[in-house]
C-alpha cells in the first residue's frame, strides 16, 4: 500500500510497506497511538504531500510511517529533464539498494534497530546542475515509546558512562544541547562541524574578501621633498639641514594592516579545524560501508579548507597568542562572529537533552542491552545493602573510529564487597571458550564446543557450604517481542528462551588448578530480559514466569519507567541473594550424572548421612558396617551438591549414634518405589572403619547436614559429640 506520496517540481515519490497494518497494530498495542506521531519536513520544490488520503503540511505532525525492522520500497519517478539520480545515504549499502533506470529511481530501506530522526536524501542532476532533496521524519519503535523510553535509557547510560550512547554511520540522529560540564569527544566535534562547515567556510571567505584592518605606525627615513606632512618634532632639524637635500628625516607613517588580533584568531582556528578534519576524515574513509557520495563531500570540504588556509591573505598575519580581552569584532562583525561561534561550539561538551545539534547514537538493541546490564547492577547493589562496597571496573574502549564501546568480559567486571568479603560479581558480555591458550572471561568456566556469549553473568558468592562457592546465573537482554501473547501479556521470542537452555547445557566448570579437573555442571538458571508490557498480576500468570520455579529458566519484562514490573526482577534477585546454598541447589535441576561443584577443591570429604528405612531395607547392616551400598533417602538430596567428590560416608538414624564410616567406591543415580521422589543416589561402599567411641550428630556445628570438608573436621566432630 502507498503510505506517503510526495509531488515535487522534478519528481513524484512513493513510499510503500506491505506489512504496515500489522506493524502499526503492534506499535499501538505496545506504545499507544498517541505516541506514534512524527513531524514531517522537506526542502523546497514540493507541490503536495499525502499521507495515505490525507494531505500533510511541511513542519506538521502526523501519523508515523517509518518503524524499526521493516522494509519500505521507495519509487521516485523523475521528469524527462532529469538525466541522473541516486540515493544520498552516507552508507554505501543503502545506496546499493537503489538503481536508476529510465527516469525512475527505485529501491528499499530498512532501518533495522535504529530509531530517531532521519532524512531521506535524493541527489539528482538537471543538465550539469546537481540538486538535492531531503525529506525529514522520525523512525519509531514498535516496542518502546521513543519520546519517553529512549530518553530514559539514554539518561541512565549517560549517568553511568558518559558519551557511551554515541555512535557514527547511523541512519538516524537525535537532538543534543550544549552542556557546561564534560569533555568533547572527537565524534561530537565531527558531528557538530558537519552542520557548521558550510557556514564556517562562507564566513572565512567573507573575511578574506573584506577583512578588518587597523592602522599601524612604521618608522621611515625620508628626504624633505618626500615628506607628506611636516611633523612639529622635526621643525628644528629641518631648519638646520635645509640646504642638505640628501639629509634623511625620521618620521612615523600609519598604514592599514591585516595583522590584527581577530585575523590572527581566524588563521589559528582555520588551521586547527583543517588539520583535525583531515585526521578524522581518514578514519571515516577507512570504514568499509562509507558511501562514495559521502567521500566526495568530505574531499570537497577538505580541499576548500586547505585552499583557504593557503590564501595569500594570511602571509601578513602573525601567530595567534590568545585573546587578552573580549573582542567586539569577534562577537558581532560579519564573518568573524560565525567563525567565533563555530569555534566555541566545537569546544563545548554536549548532553543528550533535546537540542538543535545532531548527534547519532547506538542502535536501540545495543542501548537496551547496556541499559539492562546497568539495571541489574543497580538491583544487585540495592539488594545487597547500603554498606556494600562496589568495585566498578567497567571501562570504555575505542572501537577504531572515534566512538566508545563498553568493555567486555574482564574489562566490565563489577565486584560487590561488604567488610572486605566478596558477595557477588557481575560481568557484561563475557566470551566463554574451551581453548586453553585463550583468555577466559570468568575463572573456571569453559565451553568444550563452540564459544558462548551471554549478555550478563551474575555470580553470587556463598560461604554457608564452604568458602568461596559461586552460584552462576545468566541474563540475556533481547530487544524483541514474540508475535503472540500469553495470558494477555507480551512474551519473549522462543529462540531466546531456547538459547538460555543451550547456555546452561554448554557452559561448564573446570578446575585446572585443583585435583579434580573433570567438567562439572555450572549454570543454575537463565533469564531473558525483554521490553514486554503487562501488569505484574498478568505477567505472574504467564508461562515464562511460572517456568522459573519449574526449570529455573524464564523471562522478565523490563522497560524504562515501569517500576511495577521491575519489582518482579528485584524480588527474584533478592531471593537469590537471600537463599542458602543448600536451598538453591535443592531447587536446581542438574543434568543426569552431573552435579554442581564449588570453586574450592575438595579432598577426602566426609558426609554424615541420615538414613531412611523406606529406601534402605537393612538399616542395621548399614549401621554395623556390613553393607555394600547405601541409598540417600531425603527429599532432593541427589541434587544438593557435588556428590562425586564425597569420599567417605558415616551413616546414622534420627536420634541414633555414629558408629563408624565407609569408603565410597562410586555414586550412581538409582530409581526407588516412591511416586514423589523416585530418583535417589546409591553409594557403593566398602572398607568399614569403626570409631573407638560412638558419637552423636551435632547439627548446629555443621553448615550443611553433616558435610565435613576434611578428615580433621570429621574426627573433631566425633570427639566433640562422643557418647559419654
Amino acid at each position: 500500500m502507498e503510505l506517503l506520496t510526495i509531488r515535487h517540481d522534478d519528481f513524484t515519490m512513493y513510499v510503500e510497506c506491505g506489512k504496515y497494518e500489522a506493524i502499526w497494530g503492534k506499535a499501538v498495542r505496545n506504545v499507544g497511538s498517541e505516541n506514534l506521531l512524527t513531524t514531517y519536513t522537506w526542502t523546497d520544490g514540493v507541490k503536495s504531500a499525502m499521507l495515505g488520503d490525507e494531505p500533510i503540511k511541511n513542519g506538521s505532525q502526523a501519523r508515523a510511517v517509518f518503524f524499526d525492522n521493516a522494509e519500505y520500497p521507495i519509487w521516485v519517478e523523475f521528469g524527462q529533464h532529469v538525466s541522473k539520480a541516486q540515493f544520498g545515504s552516507m552508507l554505501q549499502t543503502d545506496n546499493d539498494r537503489f538503481s536508476f533506470r529510465g527516469h525512475t529511481l527505485a529501491g528499499f530501506i530498512n532501518y533495522g534497530n535504529e530509531i530517531g530522526r532521519s532524512e531521506l536524501q535524493l541527489v539528482y542532476y538537471v543538465g550539469k546542475e546537481q540538486r538535492h532533496f531531503k525529506l525529514g521524519y522520525e523512525v519509531l519503535s514498535t516496542k518502546l515509546n521513543y519520546h519517553e523510553h529512549w530518553k530514559k535509557i539514554i539518561e541512565d547510560i549517560e549517568a553511568e558512562y558518559r558519551m557511551l550512547s554515541l555512535d557514527y554511520m547511523k541512519r538516524t540522529f537525535h537532538g543534543f544541547s550544549p552542556d557546561t560540564k564534560g569533555d568533547t569527544p572527537e565524534l561530537i566535534w565531527w558531528s557538530i562541524f558537519a552542520g557548521e562547515q558550510e557556514k564556517f567556510i562562507k564566513a572565512c571567505r567573507s573575511i578574506i574578501e573584506r577583512p578588518r584592518h587597523r592602522l599601524k605606525g612604521y618608522e621611515v627615513f625620508l628626504r624633505a621633498d618626500k615628506l607628506k606632512r611636516m611633523p612639529s618634532s622635526i621643525e628644528n632639524e629641518l631648519a638646520e639641514h635645509r640646504r642638505e637635500q640628501a639629509h634623511l628625516y625620521r618620521v612615523e607613517e600609519h598604514l592599514q594592516s591585516n595583522d590584527t588580533q581577530e585575523n590572527r584568531f581566524l588563521k589559528y582556528a582555520l588551521s586547527q579545524i583543517a588539520s583535525k578534519y583531515e585526521i578524522l576524515k581518514q578514519r571515516i574513509e577507512a570504514i568499509r560501508n562509507t558511501s562514495e557520495t559521502l567521500k566526495q563531500e568530505m574531499d570537497a570540504v577538505e580541499k576548500t579548507l586547505k585552499r583557504l588556509e593557503r590564501n595569500p591573505f594570511f602571509r601578513t598575519v602573525g601567530r595567534f597568542k590568545g585573546l587578552t580581552q573580549e573582542s567586539l569584532v569577534l562577537q558581532r562583525a560579519t564573518g568573524y562572529s560565525q567563525v567565533y561561534r563555530t569555534w566555541q561550539l566545537l569546544r563545548r561538551a554536549y548532553s543528550l537533552n533535546d537540542g538543535m545539534y545532531r548527534l547519532q547514537s547506538k542502535d536501540i538493541a545495543t542501548l537496551y542491552e547496556i541499559w539492562c546490564f546497568i539495571e541489574v547492577s543497580h538491583i544487585v547493589r540495592d539488594q545487597l545493602g547500603i554498606n556494600v562496597d562496589v568495585d566498578h571496573r567497567n571501562r570504555m574502549e575505542m572501537n577504531g573510529v572515534f566512538t566508545w564501546e563498553l568493555g567486555k568480559g574482564e574489562h566490565s567486571r563489577i565486584l560487590f564487597r561488604k567488610d572486605g568479603v566478596e558477595l557477588a560479581e557481575l560481568v557484561y558480555n563475557p566470551k566463554h571458550t574451551g581453548k586453553e591458550n585463550e583468555s577466559i572471561s570468568m575463572e573456571h568456566l569453559v565451553v568444550p564446543t563452540v564459544p558462548q556469549k551471554p549478555d550478563i553473568v551474575l555470580q553470587l558468592t556463598k560461604d554457608d557450604i564452604e568458602r568461596g562457592m559461586k552460584m552462576t546465573y545468566l541474563f540475556d537482554a533481547k530487544y524483541r517481542i514474540n508475535d503472540r501473547t500469553d495470558a494477555g501479556v507480551d512474551t519473549p521470542p522462543d529462540d531466546a528462551i531456547n538459547q538460555m537452555h543451550r547456555y546452561r547445557d554448554a557452559i561448564y566448570y573446570k578446575d585446572n588448578k585443583g585435583s579434580d579437573s573433570t567438567l562439572k555442571k555450572e549454570v543454575i538458571g537463565g533469564y531473558i530480559l525483554f521490553p514486554g508490557n503487562g501488569t505484574p498480576a498478568e505477567v505472574a500468570k504467564a508461562k515464562f514466569q511460572q517456568s522459573l520455579d519449574e526449570v529455573n529458566i524464564g523471562a522478565f519484562p523490563l522497560r524504562p519507567n515501569d517500576a511495577e514490573n521491575r519489582k518482579l526482577l528485584e524480588h527474584f534477585i533478592e531471593e537469590l541473594i537471600g537463599k542458602a546454598s543448600t536451598e538453591i541447589l535443592e531447587d536446581s535441576i542438574p543434568q543426569k550424572g552431573l552435579y554442581y561443584i564449588s570453586t574450592e577443591p575438595k579432598d577426602e570429604i566426609y558426609m554424615i548421612l541420615t538414613l531412611d528405612d523406606k529406601v534402605n531395607k537393612d538399616i542395621h547392616a548399614v549401621l554395623d558396617g556390613r553393607a555394600d551400598s547405601i541409598v540417600m533417602g531425603r527429599k532432593g538430596m541427589e541434587e544438593t551438591k557435588d556428590i562425586q567428590s564425597v569420599r567417605y560416608v558415616a551413616p546414622i538414624v534420627p536420634g541414633g549414634q555414629i558408629k563408624g564410616y565407609y569408603r565410597i567406591l562410586e555414586a550412581n543415580l538409582t530409581e526407588v518405589a516412591d511416586a514423589n521422589y523416585p530418583m535417589r543416589i546409591r553409594f557403593v561402599v566398602d572398607d568399614w572403619h569403626e570409631l573407638d567411641i560412638p558419637a552423636k550428630f551435632g547439627m548446629a556445628k555443621w553448615a550443611f547436614r553433616g558435610v565435613c570438608k576434611n578428615r580433621e573436621e570429621f574426627f573433631e566432630h566425633c570427639r566433640m559429640y562422643a557418647v559419654q
